[in-house]
């Protein structure tokens, strides 16, 4: 891999389509587990400077010298609540803007590498409420001036939180006697706001906006005293931690361990690569050094330090544990993993210093010193809401404030379109971008695009999901497999509405039906196989099949260990799957699709199981 020059796979482009679908996924796969997405190295680099200027320097310097500090006497700031307060709100900030995660080539973001506000700020691009027929005014999948108008405002508001000096606070002074006060809580109150009803209209920038983690932060800041918000704070960042870690025991997280180190730009023996499989060529299921690694150095780390964090009152004890939770964001940052969640993972960084070094407990600030302890309870537990619904109802929670973040059990699919029937996209869809493959025109020649957009199916068939997806389409398409066009809808949906992050919900029917609406696909041109992520008593996973015509034409389950025992590329043929409904059985009356393209979606209740 060079500064400029990727390390392409071993194929020629001009004949590369002309291989069986499932081919080309076991080359790509093998090329993958060696040198991951091959990215060059600039790209590494331009994501540096990014978190180097835009987010640390940036941010520091809009932190400390609004509130009163020299950005360069270190001792004198960072561990005061306003420089934190404002950390979070520029994470935000540039969450929101979509200079955060999402970004950029590893995020599917080529040309242009940002979506987020080119989207957002423009009429008439998809938007995606997450409850349209249960929730008055959010019907609709179309963004109107009103939404951006809100959008606009949201900025504003986070500006102006930036700027504005800090407000003398008693509940501060009582316990810190020189300080620089707190950012205004009457800022917060409109932030609130916003984002909830931003949140309604569209799910798309709630979720981009990490609110999950941003938005409890902001109320504490609005409305708990000073020694209660820190406390606070800690309980959301444990539970984020924790919830992580659970979210990361079963079999997914083993199968994200090796593709995830294959891709990471300073590793570059391919030996130590090849490891992470459990017998590279020809069995590319994770090995016990990537099982290791995984629930080792990741789920238990995850599960057991937060919580010695919480409670410990020993200084050496908490240094170590603050230490090891420090390491363990740097090296996330340092694998750039996909979706890239740079800037998130050196926020925890510093809340690790900040909240318990800074703020530790032997200090006054252990849990039992709370004013009201009651508060602290009720926090707790909606705080851990969502993860636990989430774990059991997946389809009712997406996978973030699940706190399932890179655990490897994700909603996912892959979209499959007849013979030029993707183009309908580009033509029909109003947006800030083309499709990611006609993004990658502007650099690489039509072939050379084909073969990178396989790269990134390649990536999900080594991944669990990666192994059912494409048994759906194998028992969908059949041999025209080998000639529709697959994408993985995660790079696909981020040239649709700006953001996915691996998060299923953002391009399941409701999207589909949305495209539908926009480009008129006949039956057949345009199929998507979707799975639901795996509830964490539950040993299956459950899967749609949609077409973009017709609505869902078919649901049913599989077995996650049929997924993760196969090769990605289903050298034994498709997993099973158990079959609950499907379009060809109902008794439901199809409407004629030559005079209508938008039938109503069918659903389980009107077919016959």
């Amino acid at each position: 891999m060079g500064l400029t020059t990727p390390d392409s796979p071993p194929v020629d482009p001009a004949t590369f389509l002309e291989r069986p679908f499932l081919e080309r996924i076991r080359i790509l796969g093998l090329h993958w587990a060696e040198y991951g997405f091959g990215t060059p190295k600039l790209i590494h680099i331009i994501y540096l400077i990014k978190c180097g200027l835009l987010f640390v320097v940036g941010g520091l310097c809009v932190a400390t010298f609004t509130s009163g500090f020299n950005v360069l006497d270190i001792g004198t700031w960072w561990d005061q609540a306003i420089v934190y307060q404002k950390a979070v709100l520029w994470t935000l900030l540039l969450e929101v803007l979509g200079l955060g995660g999402s970004w950029g080539p590893l995020a599917g973001h080529f040309k242009p590498m940002t979506g987020g506000f080119l989207f957002w700020l423009r009429p008439n691009t998809i938007r995606l409420p997450p409850w349209p027929a249960r929730v008055p005014l959010t019907a609709g999948d179309t963004r109107t001036v009103a939404d951006v108008v809100l959008y606009a405002a949201l900025l504003v508001n986070l500006v102006v939180a930036l700027v504005l000096p800090g407000v003398a606070s008693s509940s501060l002074d009582a316990v810190v006697a020189d300080n620089h006060g707190l950012v205004n809580p009457a800022l917060m109150y409109p932030l609130i706001a916003l984002l909830v009803v931003i949140g309604l209209r569209d799910k798309v920038i709630f979720i981009a906006a990490r609110s999950e983690q941003y938005l409890p932060a902001v109320i504490f800041f609005a409305f708990l005293p000073f020694v209660d918000m820190i406390l606070a704070l800690k309980l959301l960042i444990v539970v984020v931690w924790v919830g992580a870690g659970v979210s990361k025991l079963g079999h997914h997280f083993s199968m994200v361990i090796p593709p995830m180190l294959s891709n990471t730009p300073w590793l570059p023996f391919r030996s130590i690569k090849r490891a992470h499989y459990r017998n590279f060529p020809t069995d590319m299921r994770p090995s016990r050094l990537a099982s290791g690694i995984g629930h080792v150095l990741g789920t238990i780390v995850e599960i057991v330090t937060p919580l010695v964090l919480l409670f410990s009152t020993d200084k050496w004890l908490t240094l170590a544990a603050v230490i090891l939770m420090v390491g363990f964001h740097l090296f996330i940052f340092s694998t750039f993993p996909l979706a890239v969640p740079l800037e998130w993972n050196l926020l925890f960084g510093y809340a690790a210093i900040f909240l318990f070094w800074g703020h530790p407990a032997w200090d006054g600030y252990a849990l039992t010193d709370t004013s009201m302890p009651w508060v602290m309870v009720v926090i707790a537990i909606g705080l851990c809401f969502f993860p636990v619904l989430g774990n059991l109802r997946p389809d009712l929670v997406s996978f973030l404030p699940s706190m399932r973040q890179y655990a490897g059990n994700w909603a996912s699919a892959t979209w499959a379109f007849a013979p030029g029937a993707e183009d309908k996209l580009d033509q029909h869809v109003v947006r800030s971008s083309k499709n990611t493959r006609t993004q990658l025109l502007s650099t690489y020649p039509p072939e050379v695009a084909d073969v990178v957009m396989h790269q990134m199916l390649a990536w999900r068939s080594l991944h669990s999901q990666g192994r059912a997806l494409y048994s759906l389409m194998l028992r969908q398409l059949g041999p025209d497999i080998d000639t529709y066009t697959l994408r993985e809808a995660e790079f696909s949906c981020n040239s649709l509405v700006a953001f996915n992050f691996g998060d299923g919900h953002l391009h399941d029917e409701k999207l589909i039906a949305a495209l539908q609406r926009r480009c008129g696909f006949a039956p057949g041109e345009f199929t998507v196989a979707w799975i639901e992520s795996q509830p964490i008593h539950k040993g299956t996973q459950r899967y749609k099949v949609i077409d973009a015509a017709l609505g869902v034409i078919e649901t049913g389950t599989y077995r996650v260990a049929d997924a993760v025992a196969e090769q990605p590329w289903l050298p034994n043929g498709p997993i099973p799957v158990d079959v609950d409904w499907s379009i060809a059985t109902s008794d439901r009356i199809v409407a004629d699709t030559e005079t209508d393209t938008t039938p109503a979606v069918p659903t389980p209740a009107q077919g016959t199981r």
